[in-house]
């Protein structure tokens, strides 16, 4: 599928799982930043509507239904785009998916499912990108991460260790790029909870709707960071000023963290007000694959999209207060008997 308003070339970039949620976001913010854009995911018409959102902020657009937790459809697919839009500048690894499941409740081909996903294609992209960029020794490779790479929490096992791994792969390959003395750049950008529509399209186990923990943000911000990234690679930014508390006190006192998330992650990821049945999700097969099916970037919860300002996060500040405090104590006990 070629979408192109204009023969010009602009700087080109990737984006995977960009048909919704972040990866929407952001190949919506590449193009008003004067990217041509290239976009990979499974869902047809979900990628039909997001080339449509490209041309429509002036860029020209290559959407390629692939896989990315399959090689070979990776591979192909950076070959197509670049073959149809010119030298590929920036490849944004973002497909993600996750199982909303104790693991007492998981399955050996669920994990295996949001691995593939959620950490083979970082990897499949990085590849991809680096055959490609190798050459002429010009890129930059974009991550994205989450707090949940360095904070694991109850539900989203899976998800947290697949993120944990692309943070170590990225970790390893920016030493290799360094000790060569290369030009390809690669930069982590590590989001918070934000409002997509994963928490509709996820597979889940529970007895309730999944939400994300709050504080909550919009994509368009993940998106900003993303293109600043990709336009001024670092090593790693992290986004918000919760992540950034919360990642600080991980290194001092992980066991403390350990706690409060027993005592909060759990209930946390749930809309405790909104029953449902559990559901198999976009785990093994897309749900933007028909018409009218498109759901954009943007989740349900626009209302809590503030972050730490939000009105309703900052009403839970004396919750969370007491949460940590007894948390604290936990973990103090817990030292106390070994």
């Amino acid at each position: 599928m070629e979408h192109t308003d204009r023969a010009t070339r602009r700087r080109v970039a990737v984006v995977t799982g960009a048909s919704a949620g972040v990866g929407r976001a952001t190949a919506v913010r590449l193009a008003q930043r004067g990217y041509d854009v290239g976009m990979i995911s499974r869902g047809e018409h979900g990628l039909l509507a997001a080339a449509d959102d490209v041309l429509a902020h002036g860029g020209r657009a290559v959407a390629v239904q692939a896989d990315v937790g399959e090689w070979q459809e990776v591979q192909l697919a950076a070959q197509e785009i670049e073959s149809r839009l010119g030298q590929i500048d920036v490849w944004i690894n973002n497909a993600m998916t996750t199982v909303f499941s104790p693991v007492s409740e998981l399955a050996a081909a669920e994990v295996r499912r949001v691995t593939e996903t959620t950490y083979l294609g970082q990897v499949h992209g990085a590849l991809a990108a680096l055959e490609l960029m190798r050459p002429r020794d010009n890129g930059t490779i974009v991550s994205v991460s989450s707090a949940l790479a360095y904070r694991s929490i109850p539900l989203q096992v899976a998800y947290c260790a697949g993120k944990a791994a692309a943070r170590a792969f990225f970790d390893g390959l920016r030493t290799e790029l360094l000790h060569e003395h290369s030009s390809i750049r690669v930069a982590q950008v590590v989001l918070p909870a934000v409002n997509t529509p994963q928490f509709q399209w996820s597979c889940s186990k529970m007895n309730y709707a999944p939400r994300p923990v709050a504080p909550v943000y919009s994509a368009e911000i993940a998106a900003r960071a993303i293109v600043g990234a990709a336009n001024h690679p670092s090593r790693r930014r992290i986004v918000g000023g919760w992540n950034r508390a919360v990642l600080v006190v991980n290194k001092v006192a992980p066991g403390v963290l350990d706690h409060a998330a027993a005592l909060s992650s759990w209930e946390g990821q749930l809309l405790l007000d909104e029953p449902t049945a559990p559901r198999s999700g976009n785990l093994d097969k897309p749900l933007d694959g028909s018409p009218a099916s498109d759901v954009g970037a943007r989740g349900p919860f626009v209302d809590e999209e503030g972050g730490v300002l939000d009105k309703t996060f900052l009403r839970t500040m004396p919750q969370l207060a007491r949460t940590f405090g007894r948390a604290a104590a936990d973990r103090f006990d817990e030292v106390l008997r070994r």
